[in-house]
């Protein structure tokens, strides 16, 4: 079993700290945002940015995409009840673009880029390969999630020595705080940095 760490109301895996990850675009092309059973998970708070940003965000995604949205709503609920973005007739997710060469890029990411919008893209992706769970007792676990479709991003990081909390430094810090990327890097120092 994983050791966990604990710091204040979040319970972190090892893994995060340990495991090494970086990502590799131009091996992958985005794929991340094509394969999948659902969309990408959205927070409540992110479903009512997506709604009221959604025109600003709509001249950055393809027709297809914002037939979807326009169809299906900024937002749905998956088969596991889990409020995610909307897919593209069971595929893709709909923000997605492409370029001429086939890579693909997150719309949302683009309009924020853009200056359109102010919403830089959900959580749930920026934060990856980490995933955040709500505990029954109030706490929030926070786990490294190992998709195949990221093998080169696990492979690159060990090569540059990146572990997977350093190369989600600015998600982290948004999401939790500079205090808990601090106490991430001190856990780091006396549990991990000798081995």
């Amino acid at each position: 079993m994983t050791p966990v760490i604990e710091i204040g109301n979040y319970l972190v895996s090892s893994a995060i700290l340990t495991e090494k990850f970086m990502c590799d675009y131009p091996v992958c092309h985005g794929v991340c945002c094509i394969i999948g059973d659902s969309g990408a998970p959205l927070e409540k708070g992110e479903c009512n940015i997506l709604t009221e940003q959604y025109n600003n965000i709509k001249k950055h995604l393809r027709p297809e995409g914002i037939r979807s949205i326009e169809e299906q709503g900024p937002y749905v609920l998956d088969s596991d009840g889990d409020l995610v973005t909307p897919l593209i007739e069971g595929e893709e997710c709909a923000y997605t673009q492409f370029d001429s060469a086939g890579n693909c890029f997150c719309g949302i990411e683009v309009a924020y880029n853009k200056k359109d919008s102010t919403f830089r893209k959900p959580l749930s992706c920026w934060l990856y390969p980490i995933r955040v769970s709500k505990l029954s007792n109030g706490m929030y676990a926070l786990n490294l999630h190992e998709w195949h479709i990221c093998k080169d991003a696990f492979i690159k990081g060990k090569k540059e020595g990146i572990p997977v909390y350093q190369f989600l430094r600015e998600p982290l810090i948004f999401a939790f705080g500079e205090d808990f990327w601090n106490q991430l890097e001190i856990a780091h120092k006396e549990l991990f940095s000798s081995k």
